[in-house]
Protein backbone atom coordinates (compact mmCIF):
# COMPACT_ATOMS: atom_id res chain seq x y z
CA UNK A 1 0.00 0.00 0.00
CA UNK A 2 1.45 2.88 -0.79
CA UNK A 3 0.58 5.29 2.09
CA UNK A 4 2.51 2.88 4.08
CA UNK A 5 5.79 3.22 2.11
CA UNK A 6 8.61 6.10 3.69
CA UNK A 7 8.48 7.55 -0.11
CA UNK A 8 4.52 6.53 -1.19
CA UNK A 9 4.27 6.47 -5.13
CA UNK A 10 1.48 8.75 -6.34
CA UNK A 11 -1.74 7.67 -7.87
CA UNK A 12 -4.70 9.28 -10.14
CA UNK A 13 -7.83 7.97 -11.61
CA UNK A 14 -8.07 8.49 -15.43
CA UNK A 15 -11.78 7.70 -16.64
CA UNK A 16 -12.55 9.08 -19.98
CA UNK A 17 -9.31 10.98 -20.78
CA UNK A 18 -11.42 14.16 -20.54
CA UNK A 19 -9.20 15.77 -18.14
CA UNK A 20 -6.89 18.78 -19.08
CA UNK A 21 -3.36 18.94 -19.49
CA UNK A 22 -2.14 16.09 -17.84
CA UNK A 23 -4.59 16.06 -14.52
CA UNK A 24 -5.56 12.30 -14.24
CA UNK A 25 -1.55 11.77 -14.60
CA UNK A 26 0.78 10.59 -12.30
CA UNK A 27 4.57 11.26 -12.78
CA UNK A 28 6.40 8.36 -11.50
CA UNK A 29 3.25 7.23 -10.48
CA UNK A 30 0.74 5.16 -10.81
CA UNK A 31 -2.52 6.09 -13.13
CA UNK A 32 -5.47 3.45 -12.63
CA UNK A 33 -7.20 2.82 -15.57
CA UNK A 34 -11.19 3.04 -14.07
CA UNK A 35 -12.34 1.50 -17.25
CA UNK A 36 -11.22 -1.75 -16.23
CA UNK A 37 -13.13 -2.19 -13.19
CA UNK A 38 -16.50 -2.93 -14.42
CA UNK A 39 -14.56 -6.84 -15.29
CA UNK A 40 -14.72 -7.27 -11.53
CA UNK A 41 -18.65 -6.57 -10.85
CA UNK A 42 -19.59 -9.80 -13.36
CA UNK A 43 -21.27 -7.07 -15.20
CA UNK A 44 -22.82 -5.29 -12.70
CA UNK A 45 -21.68 -2.09 -12.84
CA UNK A 46 -24.66 -0.52 -13.01
CA UNK A 47 -28.24 -1.35 -11.16
CA UNK A 48 -31.06 0.14 -11.43
CA UNK A 49 -33.63 0.02 -8.77
CA UNK A 50 -37.17 0.73 -9.11
CA UNK A 51 -39.51 2.45 -6.44
CA UNK A 52 -43.06 1.41 -7.14
CA UNK A 53 -44.68 3.34 -5.45
CA UNK A 54 -43.07 6.61 -6.01
CA UNK A 55 -39.98 6.29 -9.16
CA UNK A 56 -38.46 9.81 -8.19
CA UNK A 57 -37.45 7.81 -4.96
CA UNK A 58 -35.34 5.16 -7.28
CA UNK A 59 -31.94 5.04 -7.87
CA UNK A 60 -28.74 3.58 -9.43
CA UNK A 61 -25.63 1.95 -7.64
CA UNK A 62 -23.03 2.25 -10.54
CA UNK A 63 -19.75 1.87 -10.66
CA UNK A 64 -17.19 5.19 -10.49
CA UNK A 65 -15.83 3.94 -14.33
CA UNK A 66 -19.39 3.91 -15.74
CA UNK A 67 -20.01 6.38 -18.35
CA UNK A 68 -23.14 8.35 -17.68
CA UNK A 69 -24.68 7.30 -21.52
CA UNK A 70 -24.66 4.00 -20.50
CA UNK A 71 -26.87 4.76 -16.82
CA UNK A 72 -29.10 6.51 -19.31
CA UNK A 73 -29.40 3.52 -21.39
CA UNK A 74 -29.84 1.24 -18.34
CA UNK A 75 -32.60 3.37 -16.27
CA UNK A 76 -34.48 4.04 -19.52
CA UNK A 77 -35.12 0.50 -19.81
CA UNK A 78 -36.79 1.05 -16.60
CA UNK A 79 -38.78 3.77 -17.31
CA UNK A 80 -36.12 6.05 -15.33
CA UNK A 81 -33.46 8.81 -15.95
CA UNK A 82 -30.80 10.34 -14.17
CA UNK A 83 -32.05 13.94 -12.84
CA UNK A 84 -29.04 15.89 -14.59
CA UNK A 85 -26.93 15.58 -17.13
CA UNK A 86 -22.98 17.04 -18.17
CA UNK A 87 -23.53 18.44 -21.29
CA UNK A 88 -21.45 15.65 -22.51
CA UNK A 89 -22.48 11.92 -21.54
CA UNK A 90 -19.65 10.12 -22.66
CA UNK A 91 -17.75 11.18 -19.27
CA UNK A 92 -17.57 8.40 -16.02
CA UNK A 93 -19.42 8.94 -13.70
CA UNK A 94 -16.31 9.22 -10.76
CA UNK A 95 -14.90 11.86 -13.62
CA UNK A 96 -17.73 14.12 -13.60
CA UNK A 97 -18.57 13.68 -9.48
CA UNK A 98 -14.93 15.38 -8.34
CA UNK A 99 -15.63 18.03 -10.58
CA UNK A 100 -19.59 18.92 -10.40
CA UNK A 101 -21.56 17.35 -13.48
CA UNK A 102 -22.96 20.82 -14.80
CA UNK A 103 -25.65 20.86 -17.99
CA UNK A 104 -29.32 21.94 -18.74
CA UNK A 105 -30.81 20.73 -16.30
CA UNK A 106 -28.90 22.56 -13.21
CA UNK A 107 -31.33 25.13 -12.91
CA UNK A 108 -33.75 22.28 -12.01
CA UNK A 109 -32.45 20.03 -9.96
CA UNK A 110 -28.70 21.14 -9.12
CA UNK A 111 -25.14 19.88 -10.48
CA UNK A 112 -24.72 16.23 -10.69
CA UNK A 113 -23.39 16.24 -7.10
CA UNK A 114 -26.27 17.35 -5.95
CA UNK A 115 -28.06 13.97 -6.63
CA UNK A 116 -25.72 11.71 -5.33
CA UNK A 117 -27.12 9.55 -2.26
CA UNK A 118 -24.03 7.58 -1.15
CA UNK A 119 -20.61 7.11 -2.43
CA UNK A 120 -17.88 4.35 -2.13
CA UNK A 121 -14.59 5.88 -1.79
CA UNK A 122 -11.07 4.92 -1.12
CA UNK A 123 -9.00 7.37 0.22
CA UNK A 124 -5.87 8.10 0.43
CA UNK A 125 -4.78 6.40 3.51
CA UNK A 126 -6.41 3.10 1.45
CA UNK A 127 -9.38 2.84 3.36
CA UNK A 128 -12.63 1.83 1.56
CA UNK A 129 -15.05 3.66 2.87
CA UNK A 130 -19.06 4.00 2.39
CA UNK A 131 -20.15 7.54 2.55
CA UNK A 132 -23.40 9.84 2.36
CA UNK A 133 -24.94 13.02 4.06
CA UNK A 134 -25.53 11.08 7.37
CA UNK A 135 -22.32 8.96 7.32
CA UNK A 136 -19.11 9.49 7.49
CA UNK A 137 -20.25 12.72 6.48
CA UNK A 138 -17.03 14.44 5.95
CA UNK A 139 -15.76 12.49 3.42
CA UNK A 140 -18.85 12.52 1.35
CA UNK A 141 -18.60 15.99 1.02
CA UNK A 142 -15.20 16.40 0.22
CA UNK A 143 -15.37 13.82 -2.74
CA UNK A 144 -17.98 15.62 -4.42
CA UNK A 145 -16.00 18.23 -6.33
CA UNK A 146 -13.23 17.57 -4.57
CA UNK A 147 -11.20 17.13 -7.63
CA UNK A 148 -10.09 13.56 -6.48
CA UNK A 149 -7.92 14.97 -3.75
CA UNK A 150 -9.21 12.70 -0.81
CA UNK A 151 -10.27 9.53 -2.62
CA UNK A 152 -10.69 7.70 -5.58
CA UNK A 153 -14.79 6.92 -6.08
CA UNK A 154 -15.18 3.23 -6.80
CA UNK A 155 -18.88 3.70 -6.65
CA UNK A 156 -22.30 5.97 -6.39
CA UNK A 157 -25.57 6.03 -5.74
CA UNK A 158 -27.57 8.10 -8.34
CA UNK A 159 -30.72 9.43 -7.61
CA UNK A 160 -33.55 9.22 -10.66
CA UNK A 161 -36.34 10.10 -11.60
CA UNK A 162 -39.58 9.31 -14.21
CA UNK A 163 -38.19 9.33 -17.89
CA UNK A 164 -40.20 11.06 -20.93
CA UNK A 165 -39.59 9.69 -24.26
CA UNK A 166 -39.87 12.56 -26.20
CA UNK A 167 -38.66 16.02 -26.04
CA UNK A 168 -39.78 19.33 -27.83
CA UNK A 169 -36.50 20.94 -28.71
CA UNK A 170 -36.64 24.57 -29.41
CA UNK A 171 -34.04 26.66 -30.75
CA UNK A 172 -34.34 31.06 -30.75
CA UNK A 173 -31.56 33.20 -32.05
CA UNK A 174 -30.71 36.82 -30.44
CA UNK A 175 -28.82 39.45 -31.85
CA UNK A 176 -28.90 41.30 -28.41
CA UNK A 177 -27.14 39.94 -25.64
CA UNK A 178 -28.87 41.79 -23.00
CA UNK A 179 -32.50 40.04 -23.83
CA UNK A 180 -30.36 36.74 -24.42
CA UNK A 181 -29.34 36.80 -21.09
CA UNK A 182 -32.45 38.83 -19.47
CA UNK A 183 -34.54 35.44 -20.80
CA UNK A 184 -32.47 32.55 -19.84
CA UNK A 185 -32.37 34.30 -15.73
CA UNK A 186 -36.18 34.79 -16.36
CA UNK A 187 -36.39 30.83 -17.27
CA UNK A 188 -34.43 29.42 -15.06
CA UNK A 189 -36.88 31.24 -12.14
CA UNK A 190 -38.89 28.59 -12.74
CA UNK A 191 -36.70 26.09 -10.56
CA UNK A 192 -38.47 24.06 -9.00
CA UNK A 193 -39.33 19.81 -9.94
CA UNK A 194 -43.02 20.70 -10.40
CA UNK A 195 -43.29 23.98 -12.18
CA UNK A 196 -44.88 23.92 -15.41
CA UNK A 197 -41.45 25.17 -17.29
CA UNK A 198 -39.13 24.08 -19.77
CA UNK A 199 -37.25 21.25 -18.27
CA UNK A 200 -33.95 21.93 -20.19
CA UNK A 201 -32.04 25.53 -20.67
CA UNK A 202 -28.82 25.95 -22.12
CA UNK A 203 -27.22 28.97 -24.54
CA UNK A 204 -25.10 29.09 -27.61
CA UNK A 205 -22.87 31.38 -29.60
CA UNK A 206 -22.76 31.56 -33.08
CA UNK A 207 -19.90 33.89 -35.08
CA UNK A 208 -18.45 33.34 -38.08
CA UNK A 209 -16.49 29.82 -38.18
CA UNK A 210 -18.57 28.60 -35.15
CA UNK A 211 -21.36 27.26 -37.24
CA UNK A 212 -21.27 23.70 -35.71
CA UNK A 213 -24.88 24.62 -34.31
CA UNK A 214 -25.93 25.01 -38.20
CA UNK A 215 -26.27 20.99 -37.83
CA UNK A 216 -29.37 21.64 -35.37
CA UNK A 217 -31.29 23.80 -37.96
CA UNK A 218 -33.41 23.00 -41.08
CA UNK A 219 -31.49 23.02 -44.20
CA UNK A 220 -33.50 25.25 -46.29
CA UNK A 221 -33.00 28.06 -43.09
CA UNK A 222 -29.06 28.18 -42.93
CA UNK A 223 -28.71 30.47 -45.82
CA UNK A 224 -31.03 32.93 -43.95
CA UNK A 225 -29.49 32.02 -40.22
CA UNK A 226 -25.86 32.76 -42.03
CA UNK A 227 -27.74 35.91 -43.26
CA UNK A 228 -28.00 36.93 -39.54
CA UNK A 229 -24.69 36.15 -38.39
CA UNK A 230 -23.22 37.99 -40.99
CA UNK A 231 -24.95 41.26 -39.89
CA UNK A 232 -24.71 41.04 -36.59
CA UNK A 233 -21.32 39.28 -36.27
CA UNK A 234 -22.68 37.14 -33.06
CA UNK A 235 -25.77 35.60 -32.79
CA UNK A 236 -26.84 33.80 -29.78
CA UNK A 237 -29.01 30.46 -29.49
CA UNK A 238 -31.17 29.65 -26.77
CA UNK A 239 -31.82 26.00 -26.51
CA UNK A 240 -35.32 24.88 -24.86
CA UNK A 241 -35.81 21.24 -23.95
CA UNK A 242 -39.65 20.37 -22.67
CA UNK A 243 -40.11 16.87 -21.85
CA UNK A 244 -43.47 15.19 -22.42
CA UNK A 245 -44.74 11.47 -23.75
CA UNK A 246 -47.93 9.94 -25.02
CA UNK A 247 -50.03 11.05 -22.02
CA UNK A 248 -49.67 14.66 -22.26
CA UNK A 249 -48.57 15.28 -25.67
CA UNK A 250 -51.92 16.59 -27.05
CA UNK A 251 -50.78 19.79 -24.66
CA UNK A 252 -47.48 19.57 -25.47
CA UNK A 253 -47.42 22.48 -28.43
CA UNK A 254 -49.68 24.71 -26.30
CA UNK A 255 -47.69 24.62 -23.53
CA UNK A 256 -44.38 25.84 -25.22
CA UNK A 257 -46.39 28.64 -27.03
CA UNK A 258 -47.19 29.60 -23.53
CA UNK A 259 -43.86 29.23 -22.40
CA UNK A 260 -42.18 31.01 -25.10
CA UNK A 261 -44.69 34.22 -25.67
CA UNK A 262 -42.80 36.76 -23.95
CA UNK A 263 -39.58 35.93 -25.04
CA UNK A 264 -37.24 38.60 -27.06
CA UNK A 265 -35.69 36.40 -29.39
CA UNK A 266 -35.66 37.93 -33.26
CA UNK A 267 -39.19 37.48 -34.76
CA UNK A 268 -39.28 34.27 -37.42
CA UNK A 269 -36.12 33.02 -36.27
CA UNK A 270 -37.84 30.34 -33.74
CA UNK A 271 -37.39 26.60 -34.63
CA UNK A 272 -38.80 23.61 -33.19
CA UNK A 273 -38.70 19.78 -33.90
CA UNK A 274 -39.58 17.04 -31.72
CA UNK A 275 -36.74 14.29 -30.91
CA UNK A 276 -36.37 10.84 -28.55
CA UNK A 277 -34.76 11.65 -24.75
CA UNK A 278 -32.26 9.71 -25.56
CA UNK A 279 -31.48 11.46 -28.73
CA UNK A 280 -32.05 14.87 -27.20
CA UNK A 281 -29.88 14.44 -24.42
CA UNK A 282 -26.89 13.04 -26.89
CA UNK A 283 -27.24 16.41 -28.86
CA UNK A 284 -23.80 17.47 -27.81
CA UNK A 285 -22.08 14.76 -29.03
CA UNK A 286 -22.68 15.96 -32.80
CA UNK A 287 -21.19 19.41 -32.84
CA UNK A 288 -18.03 18.18 -31.17
CA UNK A 289 -14.48 16.80 -34.00
CA UNK A 290 -13.40 13.95 -31.75
CA UNK A 291 -10.69 13.70 -34.26
CA UNK A 292 -8.86 16.47 -33.35
CA UNK A 293 -6.97 17.22 -29.58
CA UNK A 294 -9.59 19.10 -27.93
CA UNK A 295 -9.00 22.04 -25.77
CA UNK A 296 -11.47 23.02 -22.57
CA UNK A 297 -11.81 26.35 -21.03
CA UNK A 298 -15.17 26.72 -18.13
CA UNK A 299 -15.89 28.97 -15.87
CA UNK A 300 -18.45 30.24 -13.38
CA UNK A 301 -19.13 33.83 -14.07
CA UNK A 302 -20.92 35.56 -11.48
CA UNK A 303 -23.91 36.56 -13.06
CA UNK A 304 -23.47 40.76 -12.34
CA UNK A 305 -20.48 40.24 -14.61
CA UNK A 306 -21.62 38.37 -17.36
CA UNK A 307 -21.92 41.41 -19.83
CA UNK A 308 -18.44 42.21 -19.12
CA UNK A 309 -17.73 38.93 -20.41
CA UNK A 310 -19.62 39.15 -23.78
CA UNK A 311 -18.21 42.56 -24.47
CA UNK A 312 -14.29 41.28 -23.03
CA UNK A 313 -14.26 37.99 -24.41
CA UNK A 314 -17.23 37.29 -27.30
CA UNK A 315 -16.93 39.95 -28.99
CA UNK A 316 -13.10 41.17 -28.63
CA UNK A 317 -11.30 38.33 -28.32
CA UNK A 318 -13.15 35.11 -30.00
CA UNK A 319 -14.79 37.10 -32.36
CA UNK A 320 -12.01 39.51 -33.36
CA UNK A 321 -9.51 36.45 -33.34
CA UNK A 322 -11.56 34.47 -35.66
CA UNK A 323 -9.65 31.00 -35.26
CA UNK A 324 -10.27 28.66 -37.97
CA UNK A 325 -10.97 25.94 -34.87
CA UNK A 326 -13.87 23.97 -34.18
CA UNK A 327 -15.64 23.66 -31.47
CA UNK A 328 -18.90 25.00 -29.16
CA UNK A 329 -19.29 28.34 -27.19
CA UNK A 330 -21.85 27.68 -24.35
CA UNK A 331 -23.45 29.93 -21.91
CA UNK A 332 -25.93 29.76 -19.18
CA UNK A 333 -27.14 30.65 -15.65
CA UNK A 334 -27.14 28.75 -12.60
CA UNK A 335 -29.04 29.44 -9.39
CA UNK A 336 -26.86 29.15 -6.31
CA UNK A 337 -29.43 28.18 -3.59
CA UNK A 338 -29.03 24.32 -6.28
CA UNK A 339 -25.64 24.25 -5.07
CA UNK A 340 -24.83 22.41 -1.21
CA UNK A 341 -22.03 24.91 0.12
CA UNK A 342 -20.40 21.41 2.40
CA UNK A 343 -19.37 20.13 -1.08
CA UNK A 344 -15.96 21.16 -1.67
CA UNK A 345 -16.64 22.61 -5.36
CA UNK A 346 -16.18 26.50 -5.37
CA UNK A 347 -18.33 28.53 -7.26
CA UNK A 348 -19.49 32.91 -7.46
CA UNK A 349 -20.78 34.11 -4.44
CA UNK A 350 -23.97 35.66 -6.13
CA UNK A 351 -27.20 33.98 -6.09
CA UNK A 352 -27.14 33.82 -10.48
CA UNK A 353 -24.03 32.64 -11.97
CA UNK A 354 -23.38 31.03 -15.20
CA UNK A 355 -21.31 28.71 -17.18
CA UNK A 356 -19.26 29.82 -19.97
CA UNK A 357 -17.53 26.92 -21.76
CA UNK A 358 -15.42 27.44 -24.80
CA UNK A 359 -14.47 24.31 -26.15
CA UNK A 360 -12.39 23.71 -29.17
CA UNK A 361 -11.17 21.29 -31.67
CA UNK A 362 -8.01 22.30 -33.35
CA UNK A 363 -5.50 20.62 -35.62
CA UNK A 364 -2.11 20.31 -34.14
CA UNK A 365 -0.46 23.53 -35.42
CA UNK A 366 -3.44 25.75 -33.79
CA UNK A 367 -3.03 24.17 -30.22
CA UNK A 368 -0.33 27.10 -29.34
CA UNK A 369 -2.95 30.01 -30.86
CA UNK A 370 -5.59 28.46 -28.91
CA UNK A 371 -4.19 27.95 -25.66
CA UNK A 372 -2.82 31.28 -25.90
CA UNK A 373 -6.19 32.54 -26.71
CA UNK A 374 -7.91 30.88 -23.68
CA UNK A 375 -4.62 32.92 -21.27
CA UNK A 376 -5.76 36.03 -22.91
CA UNK A 377 -9.58 35.36 -21.49
CA UNK A 378 -8.23 34.35 -18.11
CA UNK A 379 -6.08 37.50 -18.29
CA UNK A 380 -9.16 39.55 -19.17
CA UNK A 381 -10.91 38.16 -15.96
CA UNK A 382 -8.28 38.66 -13.90
CA UNK A 383 -7.61 42.63 -14.93
CA UNK A 384 -11.52 43.00 -15.07
CA UNK A 385 -11.72 41.85 -11.37
CA UNK A 386 -14.61 39.81 -12.51
CA UNK A 387 -13.95 37.00 -10.09
CA UNK A 388 -14.27 33.72 -12.20
CA UNK A 389 -14.03 30.33 -10.20
CA UNK A 390 -12.65 27.97 -13.21
CA UNK A 391 -14.40 24.63 -13.53
CA UNK A 392 -12.53 21.63 -14.63
CA UNK A 393 -9.60 24.72 -12.98
CA UNK A 394 -6.07 24.22 -14.00
CA UNK A 395 -3.91 26.94 -11.92
CA UNK A 396 -0.45 26.39 -11.38
CA UNK A 397 0.56 27.69 -8.00
CA UNK A 398 -0.02 27.05 -4.38
CA UNK A 399 -1.17 30.51 -4.27
CA UNK A 400 -3.53 30.33 -7.25
CA UNK A 401 -5.49 26.71 -5.70
CA UNK A 402 -5.83 29.12 -2.24
CA UNK A 403 -7.64 32.01 -4.17
CA UNK A 404 -9.36 29.39 -6.24
CA UNK A 405 -11.09 27.82 -3.05
CA UNK A 406 -11.37 31.42 -0.74
CA UNK A 407 -13.53 30.70 2.29
CA UNK A 408 -13.31 26.95 1.76
CA UNK A 409 -9.87 26.67 1.39
CA UNK A 410 -9.17 25.79 5.04
CA UNK A 411 -11.51 23.55 5.01
CA UNK A 412 -10.21 21.46 1.84
CA UNK A 413 -6.52 21.66 3.09
CA UNK A 414 -7.89 20.02 7.06
CA UNK A 415 -9.46 17.33 5.09
CA UNK A 416 -6.79 16.56 2.64
CA UNK A 417 -4.99 16.20 5.90
CA UNK A 418 -7.13 13.81 7.05
CA UNK A 419 -8.27 11.85 4.38
CA UNK A 420 -4.56 11.67 2.19
CA UNK A 421 -1.91 12.89 4.72
CA UNK A 422 1.18 11.88 2.44
CA UNK A 423 -0.58 13.79 -0.98
CA UNK A 424 -0.64 9.88 -3.01
CA UNK A 425 -3.78 10.98 -4.84
CA UNK A 426 -4.50 13.37 -7.95
CA UNK A 427 -0.75 14.61 -8.37
CA UNK A 428 -1.75 16.00 -11.74
CA UNK A 429 -4.24 18.81 -9.92
CA UNK A 430 -0.88 20.38 -8.79
CA UNK A 431 -2.35 21.63 -5.49
CA UNK A 432 -0.25 19.90 -3.26
CA UNK A 433 3.05 19.20 -4.72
Amino acid sequence: MSNSLSTPITIAARGQAHSVEGQAQARDGIVVNMTYLNGYRHGKGIVIVRNEKDPWKSYADVGGEQVWNDVLNAAMEYGLTPLSFTDSLFTSVGGTLVNAGVGAQVFKFGPQIANVHELHVITGKGDLVTCSKKKNSKLFYASLGGLGQFGIIARATIALGPASTKVKWLHLLYSDFSAFSKDQEYLISFNRKNDNAFDSVIGFLMINQWLNLLNFFPTQEIPRINSLIAQHGIIYVLELGKYYDNTTQDQIDQEVEHLTSGLKFVPTFKYVQDVSYQNFQNRLETVRSPAEPQSWLNLFVPGSKISYINEGVFKNILFKQNLTAHGVIVVYPMNHTKWNNKMSVAIPDEEIFYLVSVVQSASPNLLKAVDDQENQILDFCKISNIKIKQYLPRNKTYEEWIEHFGSKWQNFEDRKNEFDPKRILAPGQRIFN
